[in-house]
């Protein structure tokens, strides 16, 4: 599984970097091809200043060894080593329009001394971060998500929307990262579910990507701007970096088990703003986002 499931991200690297590419036009992904001590490494593909994208990275990893002592104790083992692998992806568009974008697709075995295989699970999702909210826009990219899960599960898309609106939140401030998407974690086998079917649904979500964003930065890239707009998207930005550095388990997890500094961190934004004590303009675009951002809300519609 770890084998077949790392082929699937390799290639799903080549056909996300290349579509996003051909949608910005002038900028191409820088890649950086590295090692971890411990033992695995990864292929980082990074793009910068482009015509669309200001800062976006498209990461692979698969990574091995003894698990640190402080992921023992979160796992609740002792004398364990892991496997993991995954993509990564964050791109920040840089017309405010347009929204920034998550996504991670990810797969873990975990062994005991014996090289035992104990236990595996896959994990990942995919999330919608606007500075302007176009409702269409999260309609969409939360279609895309259902229709995913549909074919897999008719209650996946509810009970994954919802893990990911209870996970992207940021509780020192109260309010949703941006208008969430899917998160699921520790998708195991079951009387119902084989690691073969928890693959398929994985895949299925990896390969929807490109369907739930590329038509919304589309629809937005050229539409114009002020200074001001551009403004509020740099504080915005700080919201999400907060929530990157204080909450995220994926970084967490990345600087825990001594991981690639530069891959963990691309995450980023290359330009951001903390403004003290700052509050929009009442009944304006930017107040009506934050409504939103206050109170989770379905974006699918039911059928």
């Amino acid at each position: 599984m770890k084998d077949k499931f790392y082929e699937y991200i390799l290639k799903l690297q080549d056909t996300i970097t290349a579509k996003l590419e051909a949608v910005d036009g002038k900028a191409t992904f820088k890649e950086d091809l590295w090692q971890r001590p411990e033992g695995g490494g990864g292929r980082s593909r990074v793009i910068e200043n482009g015509a669309v994208f200001e800062k976006g990275g498209v990461n692979i990893s698969a990574v091995h060894g003894a698990l640190p002592e402080s992921m023992q104790n979160y796992f609740g083992v002792q004398d364990a080593d892991f496997f993991a692998c995954g993509l990564s992806l964050v791109i920040h568009p840089k017309n405010p329009m347009v929204p920034t974008v998550h996504a991670n697709w990810r797969y873990f075995e975990m062994y005991d001394k014996d090289g035992k295989l104990v236990d595996q699970w896959f994990g990942g999702g995919q999330d919608l971060t606007p500075y302007y909210l176009f409702d269409e826009d999260a309609q969409h990219f939360h279609e895309v998500c259902k229709n995913a899960c549909d074919k897999h599960n008719p209650s996946f898309y509810a009970t994954y929307k919802e893990k990911c609106d209870a996970y992207f939140w940021n509780t020192h401030r109260n309010e949703a990262r941006g208008v969430g998407g899917l998160f699921y974690d520790y998708c195991k086998a079951t009387d119902t579910m084989s690691m073969e079917d928890w693959y398929a649904f994985e895949t299925e979500v990896g390969n929807s990507f490109l369907e739930a964003y590329v038509p919304i930065v589309e629809r937005r890239k050229d539409l114009p701007y002020t200074p001001e707009q551009r403004h509020w998207q740099e504080i915005r930005r700080g919201r999400y970096v907060e929530f990157n550095l204080v909450h995220d388990k994926g970084t967490l997890f990345g600087l825990k088990t001594n991981g690639r500094i530069e891959s963990i961190l691309m995450s980023l934004p290359p330009h951001v703003q903390w403004v003290y004590d700052h509050h929009p303009e009442k009944d304006s675009e930017e107040e009506r986002l934050l409504k939103v951002l206050a109170q989770p809300k379905e974006w699918a519609k039911t059928s």
